[in-house]
């Protein structure tokens, strides 16, 4: 890190007046100090040159799972309990230390690659403190935790959990990683959704949370099967239940909430809970179409993630924004979702949900300098001309046009080349450890 300048950009700034300026952006260390034309500083350690550049916040993406990227293209085609019980399940149950920080140091690549500058992240039962090793080595900004599950049917053994050594990893892993590096990594209680987990857990992730005031993230009404599971044990639905506990506040972070009724709606509206829409993951999954439309019209806190590189099969953002956008159309109307909306979800929606609207998300004065450098002199994001930049940034431009990647006032990719990622190094131990992973299973 150091003083950096950024020249003559166009600047998409996200802030309160949503303005577009073109002109020069300083960062000092980490924060962005100036945004103004034809900047003039007396020491700067780097410029670059960002003529004919656009300038973003970095991406946010709310719900993702990198101990999952090493089993890409090996979850096709199945729905959600079919998908956990025959191929995540057993695959991460046969994780080691090394596949797990390959399996996340492979994803946070990809991210990065493509801008994302920010995660909410979900590991499995074992070896999360190799994550979080992953995670502090590449520079990226991290919410992240241990997934708990103590109960479940057709649960590995090397998943099944007790109560108390679930909830006390937790507590470890949290006591040494939240707040690490200045704030860039934050713990989350991480319970893998209501069928994986007792009603004595999930109280007691309520308490600790309260208690070290940080997020708890997991999935809600994914898939209809779920929810029947879930209204046959509780007697409630998803959303009700996670609000019976008293998990539902604005620490709460929930996948996909695709299958709502109009009382989990007005729960998740009134408590300030975070939805995080995932509308590839679930257009693969065949999980349904999530109502996003009428949860921002009603004022829901509404982002995007990925979720795993098995139910997508990629961890793009671009991909994600131009899906949220299209897929509310035929049911909406074509103005539903326009790419402004889309493009907030991605940037300052996701920034609120992980509580740091006030750090990171837009670029202004004063916030964190987490942002993307993007390249739209390209056929597809032409003609330029007189063309909303935020619509050539969601609906035509992709993960290629990325250019250079800044986490936290540190340049982590510059020019397509990795600065914090050794690629060729990733994707030779990706393919080592995916081998030795398969042959402990039965999967082919």
């Amino acid at each position: 890190m150091g003083n950096l300048l950024i020249k003559n950009a166009q600047i998409v700034t996200m802030n309160q007046t949503e303005e577009i300026v073109t002109g020069d952006l300083y960062i000092e260390e980490n924060i962005i100090k100036d945004i103004g034309t034809n900047i003039q500083k007396d020491h700067v350690d780097k410029i670059i040159d960002a003529t004919n550049r656009t300038v973003i916040p970095g991406f946010i993406q709310t719900h993702i799972h990198l101990c999952q990227t090493l089993f890409r293209g090996r979850g096709d085609d199945l729905e959600l309990m079919d998908w956990l019980r025959k191929r995540i399940w057993p695959l991460e149950a046969s994780h080691d230390k090394e596949s797990i920080y390959y399996s996340a140091m492979l994803g946070i690549g990809e991210l990065l690659e493509s801008g994302t500058t920010t995660i909410v992240d979900m590991e499995t039962v074992h070896h999360t403190e190799h994550a979080f090793r992953a995670i502090a080595e590449s520079g990226i900004r991290a919410v992240s935790g241990k997934v708990m599950m103590d109960k479940g049917d057709e649960v590995p053994l090397a998943l099944q959990e007790n109560t108390a050594e679930s909830i006390q990893q937790s507590v470890d892993l949290l006591e040494k990683w939240n707040g690490f590096d200045n704030g860039r990594i934050q713990y989350a209680f991480s319970p893998r959704f209501v069928v994986s987990c007792t009603e004595e857990l999930l109280k007691e992730v309520k308490k600790l949370s309260d208690e070290y005031r940080v997020k708890v993230h997991t999935h809600a009404s994914e898939n209809k099967g779920e929810i029947q599971i879930v209204q046959e044990e509780t007697g409630m639905r998803n959303v009700v239940y996670l609000d019976h506990l008293g998990l539902a506040n604005d620490r709460l972070i929930l996948a996909h909430c695709i299958w709502l009724d109009e009382e989990e709606k007005r729960i998740i509206q009134e408590k300030g809970v975070h939805v995080s829409h995932c509308p590839g993951s679930n257009l693969k999954l065949a999980s349904g179409i999530a109502d996003t439309h009428h949860l921002l019209c009603n004022h829901a806190s509404v982002s995007l993630g990925a979720d795993g590189a098995p139910c997508n099969n990629n961890l793009d953002m671009f991909n994600e924004m131009r899906l949220a956008a299209l897929i509310q159309k035929p049911i909406h109307g074509p103005t539903a979702m326009d790419a402004k909306t889309v493009f907030r979800m991605a940037t300052i929606g996701g920034a609120k949900a992980v509580g740091l609207e006030k750090e990171i998300g837009s670029l202004e004065i004063g916030k964190r300098a987490d942002l993307a450098i993007l390249n739209l002199q390209n056929f597809h994001t032409f003609p330029s001309y007189d063309v909303d930049p935020i619509s050539r940034i969601v609906y035509s431009a992709t993960r290629a046009d990325v250019e250079t990647t800044i986490v936290d006032g540190r340049i982590v990719m510059e020019n397509k080349i990795m600065k914090t990622v050794d690629k060729a190094i990733v994707l030779k131990e990706a393919d080592i450890s995916i081998k030795r992973l398969l042959s402990k299973t039965n999967i082919s």
